[in-house]
């Protein structure tokens, strides 16, 4: 099985003030893992999730309409790699999917043109696979596929936002009497009464147990992990019919991370390695507890960030403030682990279970313009006009903007859920 090479890749860790901003909202990442160039980054990424190899064989569907049949088969032969493809300007005036004024259930962190952002063409860039067409975003066929059912997405804030887009993407279809919102910490739960089918987030940064398992209260910067220990969560994941989990950005404060195993003393562990024992132990529950014949599992690839200008504009100085448009030229962020993909991976085709991968980080690497930049919050507060003047120090390059890019995460995820095989 092909690995990155461990020669060309080191540890380095950064602490520039604009880091440590986006700290406050527990999601930054101050390391930097990858010497390799841009174009060779993305032979690794290319080997290091080969879900399914390009056919020259095209599978269209220009009609807008969903023909089933084409879109299993297509993932079940592999002639549909979803993941390779180009973000183009949507000319049907079809997207957004939803808006901003349209769903009530979107959080002030994301809601970028409410907050001030004053362009809004990051709405209208689609994903469109070489191979393929992603199949039309159906919420009612959803939904119904859904009925009597759970869907919990679990993980940190970037999990909560697919989770918000989830919910919007949905939302609209059902009559207002006929859904509810309800939070229970560390869980909050949408409900499609109708349907008696939930779609739900719980609160699990790590996966594993830590000191930041409270979903508001949450250490940042002191972080410590039980490596071994997820029973205080994966207790309320049992049962649930669709699982998808996702962590990164909260392993990757530090290249050394605070944590334990069997309840021995605390000490400091390589952050890959202290990944790898996580997964390890996730699997480890979802080998005993889940059940391949009722319930299908997802993990989401890492997320990543657009910290540093000179990445894609050379001899630039700034971050993803005022950035537009999508990276046109091939792209990989130094700043997303290919080690810790590699541990998703070989943790994944381990298990005796079936697990999704989805990888959605190449094609959310070239988003550079999606984030929430200062159009956002901090520790509850929008960011004042000063701050905003200093985009340096307070832009937020890790979040994403709703609606916008985990949008197209979900467009994936459903095309999986109604027709992909059990495993991909």
């Amino acid at each position: 099985m092909t690995t990155s090479p461990a020669s060309g890749h080191r540890f380095q860790t950064l602490f520039p003030l604009a880091l440590a901003a986006i700290l406050l909202l527990g999601a930054s990442r101050l390391k930097i893992e990858s010497s390799c160039s841009k174009t060779s980054c993305k032979h690794v990424l290319q080997r290091v999730f080969s879900f399914s190899a390009m056919h020259k064989t095209k599978i269209r569907n220009d009609n807008g309409g969903d023909d089933e049949h084409i879109y299993h088969d297509a993932l079940r032969n592999g002639s549909c790699n979803v993941f390779e493809g180009a973000w183009v300007l949507d000319e049907s005036n079809s997207r957004p999917l939803y808006t901003e004024e349209s769903c009530p259930y979107l959080t002030t962190q994301v809601t970028c043109l409410s907050n001030g952002r004053p362009d809004s063409l990051y709405q209208k860039w689609r994903w469109k696979p070489h191979a393929c067409q992603l199949p039309r975003f159906d919420a009612l066929k959803l939904l119904e596929s859904l009925r009597n059912k759970r869907l919990m997405f679990i993980g940190d804030s970037l999990q909560r936002t697919q989770w918000e887009s989830m919910v919007c993407l949905v939302e609209s279809a059902i009559p207002d009497s006929k859904k509810s919102m309800t939070k229970i910490p560390p869980r909050r739960i949408f409900m499609a009464e109708e349907y008696n089918a939930s779609i739900e987030f719980y609160w699990a940064p790590f996966l594993v147990e830590s000191n930041a398992d409270h979903a508001t209260k949450h250490h940042v910067q002191k972080r410590q992990v039980k490596l071994d220990s997820i029973s205080k969560h994966s207790k309320n994941w049992e049962g649930v019919d669709v699982l998808v989990f996702e962590s990164y950005v909260w392993w990757m404060n530090k290249p050394l991370i605070n944590a334990t195993i069997r309840s021995l003393e605390m000490k400091e562990y390589n952050v890959t390695t202290a990944y790898r024992l996580a997964l390890q132990t996730l699997g480890k529950w979802l080998d005993s507890t889940m059940n391949p014949l009722t319930q299908k599992a997802f993990f989401m690839s890492l997320s990543p960030t657009h910290i540093w200008s000179w990445e894609w504009n050379a001899g630039s100085n700034s971050n993803c403030f005022n950035e537009t448009t999508p990276i046109q030229a091939p792209y990989w962020g130094i700043g997303s682990s290919h080690q810790i993909m590699n541990a998703v991976r070989d943790t994944m085709q381990d298990l005796k279970v079936n697990v999704t991968l989805l990888n959605i980080t190449q094609l959310s690497e070239y988003r550079k313009d999606g984030h929430t930049s200062v159009y956002t919050e901090r520790q509850g507060k929008l960011l004042t006009f000063e701050q905003r003047s200093q985009p340096e120090i307070y832009a937020d390059c890790v979040h994403w903007c709703l609606p916008g890019v985990p949008d197209t995460w979900n467009e994936i995820l459903y095309m999986y859920l109604l027709y992909g095989p059990s495993r991909h």
